[in-house]
């Protein structure tokens, strides 16, 4: 059973489609990445899961159930747009949010400790908010978007404001939470933190699907036909390169369609040139948001 269920959902305000038949699910233990550019839908597509608006048309299931106060409890949700009380202290900003949940204060201060400690924060447990810094009330909020012990996190722009420090801690806390089966979606506009975390990811523009899938299969897609050769001896000219692109002490080697890395890998030997690394090139998750984003025709 799919933790989110998206079918065909649209969402139009005036005559613009903001969303336009979206689809896609999001497994148990899994780390979902949702990414596009500003204006994309991504807000308006996780305030329709977190029944926050109503789509127009199309269905949303919750651990396979149409959304209901159940279903609404089993998600923790990080906004974008951060809110604690500044004047209330850790320890009771914590109790305070669980009670919205329907957890009972014993549980929430256990469970609130559990996380503090976690988080290396246990100390500072009866500081007001307006004491901590940036970081550290971020990393409150976090905990207090987990208090609950939700099956389906929601995170938007989670490490916007994070020291290096913070940042690690985070990342850390997202991997646990899928080791424990539950569903993470993670939507911000680092693709660097996507691309390390996510197992999957789904991006939109204008409101429609452009890439859905896992990472691996995305790369090979938008994969140049390139290697990264490190070697001893002079290359010169090679049949099938049409360009030669140096990083460092490693050159990459552009082949023409004709051209396979194997066939390379050949003519290289056969020139006598020790190669020390032969690495099929893979572009990053940013290099194609930056090609899919900016094509007018995707």
């Amino acid at each position: 059973m799919f933790t989110v269920e998206v079918n065909h959902i649209l969402k139009a305000y005036g005559n613009r489609a903001v969303v336009n038949d979206l689809s896609f699910a999001i497994n148990p233990g899994e780390i979902f990445g949702l990414i596009g550019p500003n204006g994309a839908g991504k807000t308006t597509t996780i305030r329709m899961i977190m029944d926050i608006i109503k789509p127009d048309s199309g269905e949303i299931k919750i651990m396979g159930k149409h959304l209901n106060d159940d279903s609404k409890s089993e998600i923790g949700y990080l906004p974008e747009e951060r809110g604690l009380y500044k004047k209330l202290r850790i320890s009771e900003t914590i109790v305070y949010f669980a009670s919205l949940k329907g957890i009972d204060a014993r549980t929430a201060t256990e469970r609130g400790e559990q996380l503090l400690k976690r988080a290396d924060m246990l100390q500072h447990k009866s500081k007001k908010i307006e004491e901590l810094s940036r970081g550290m009330g971020q990393i409150i909020q976090v905990i207090v978007t987990l208090i609950h012990d939700p099956k389906l996190i929601i995170l938007d722009e989670p490490f916007a404001g994070l020291d290096p420090v913070n940042t690690q801690l985070l990342k850390e806390l997202i991997r646990e939470l899928r080791n424990q089966g539950k569903s993470v979606i993670m939507s911000t506009h680092r693709m660097n933190d996507i691309e390390e975390l996510s197992d999957r990811i789904l991006m939109i523009n204008k409101g429609r699907t452009v890439l859905y899938g896992d990472l691996s299969s995305i790369k090979s897609r938008y994969r140049n036909n390139s290697v990264f050769v490190e070697y001893e001896g002079e290359l010169g000219d090679i049949p099938g390169v049409t360009e030669k692109r140096m990083h460092n002490k490693t050159v990459e080697l552009m082949l023409d369609k004709q051209t396979t890395p194997q066939i390379l890998l050949e003519s290289l030997v056969k020139k006598g040139i020790a190669v020390n690394r032969f690495e099929l090139s893979s572009p990053s998750l940013n290099e194609i948001f930056i090609k899919v984003a900016g094509n007018k025709n995707e």
